[in-house]
């Protein structure tokens, strides 16, 4: 099983990760909302505390969340994934449907990644096996962030790289081809019996805001919050918007 931590008290909330960065990616929302929500907090295959896996796919990394979420007795949970963890939720929500009470697509998609991302994740994946994953993060993890946060983040942007480096380049690989190799989701969205928050980051590169707006209107009831001053990394950009729109998600489902 793989590891995780678990905060506080309450309704239970999962946050799943994303590419190229680990449960820490989290800390602001758990010390914002640990007081009136039980959190878990997963370590995805080969980052935290949790072994590397050789082949992971969205499904067998939902699978793993199905197990945390057996193992600590819950019925059903809310469920939240950055990006990759968002590829996770959309798995997981397309085995257990029923398990969730509300599913937050944080700078995610259910889209499958067209000819020209799968292009541009080859490429990567050359990169990491050849620089390895310290270079790839250095030379793209500013990337993710609105242009204008760039400089005046910049310190924040260098931990994100630094403090992830350690992630094997044969993990980050993996991941790489497993988000390739997943399937269009819609219609897991057009299905949702629950309520599906999207959080949109305006200047978002990885996770286009236009085509995001194509899918916000599939779910029955869907909650949609714009961060204006942000790329991909809504919850370190502008964290006290995020962590305000997950409380009141919470509070609604």
């Amino acid at each position: 099983m793989l590891h995780y931590d678990i905060f506080g008290e309450g309704q239970p909330l999962l946050l799943v990760h994303g590419f190229g960065e680990d449960h820490r990616i989290w800390d602001q929302t758990v010390e914002a909302l640990k007081n009136s929500a039980r959190i878990i907090v997963p370590h995805l295959p080969g980052t935290g505390r949790s072994a590397a896996e050789a082949t992971p796919s969205m499904e067998s990394m939902a699978d793993e969340l199905l197990a945390i979420a057996d193992h600590e007795n819950l019925a059903s949970f809310v469920l939240a994934g950055h990006s990759m963890g968002g590829y996770i939720s959309l798995a997981l929500a397309d085995k257990a449907p029923g398990r969730l009470r509300g599913l937050v697509l944080c700078h995610s998609t259910a889209f499958a990644d067209s000819e020209e991302k799968k292009q541009a994740r080859l490429k990567s994946i050359d990169f990491l096996d050849m620089h390895g994953t310290a270079a790839y993060l250095s030379t793209t993890t500013a990337n993710l962030f609105a242009p204008d946060n760039r400089e005046k983040m910049a310190a924040v942007i260098n931990e994100l790289a630094t403090s992830n480096a350690y992630i094997g380049k044969a993990t980050m690989i993996a991941f790489l081809r497993a988000m390739m190799n997943r399937p269009d989701r819609q219609a897991v969205l057009e299905t949702s019996a629950c309520p599906v928050l999207f959080l949109l980051g305006v200047h978002d590169q990885a996770v286009s805001y236009e085509q995001s707006l194509k899918l916000v209107h599939l779910p029955r009831l869907s909650y949609i919050h714009v961060l204006h001053q942000s790329g991909h990394m809504g919850m370190l950009e502008e964290p006290e918007k995020t962590n305000r729109y997950l409380k009141e998600f919470l509070d609604q489902v």
